[in-house]
């Protein structure tokens, strides 16, 4: 079955720096598109940074600088390293995994990751 379970998030002081993991099973990773979306409290759910299957990078523009997304089609994971944290930051986190075949839509949702930027 497909699984994707998240780690790595926690609290951290403004300025810091987190690296959440996303380990996969169950489905062939390599060609699938890897992302990260957040949601705060109140707001709706947002794309963060996304990866495709052949390395093409995508941020939204509030990150850009400060996080980066990667993977390891070898550990089917996939990371967002996150720099210069800011309160604005703080989120659940959730990583996604998504594929088109024809006109069949695969996506697959981590459980999450609390991220909690404060002094």
């Amino acid at each position: 079955q497909v699984q994707l379970v998240e780690s790595g998030g926690g609290l951290v002081q403004p300025g810091g720096s987190l690296r959440l993991s996303c380990a996969t099973s169950g489905f062939t990773f390599s060609s699938y598109a890897m992302s990260w979306y957040r949601q705060a409290p109140g707001k709706e759910r947002e794309l963060v940074a996304a990866i495709s299957s052949v390395g093409s990078i995508t941020n939204t523009d509030s990150v850009k600088g400060r996080f980066t997304i990667s993977r390891n089609n070898a550990k089917n994971t996939v990371y967002l390293q996150m720099n210069s944290l800011k309160p604005e930051d703080t989120a659940v986190y959730y990583c996604n995994a998504a594929r088109k075949i024809y006109n069949l839509n695969y996506d697959y949702w981590g459980q999450g990751t609390q991220v909690t930027v404060s002094s």
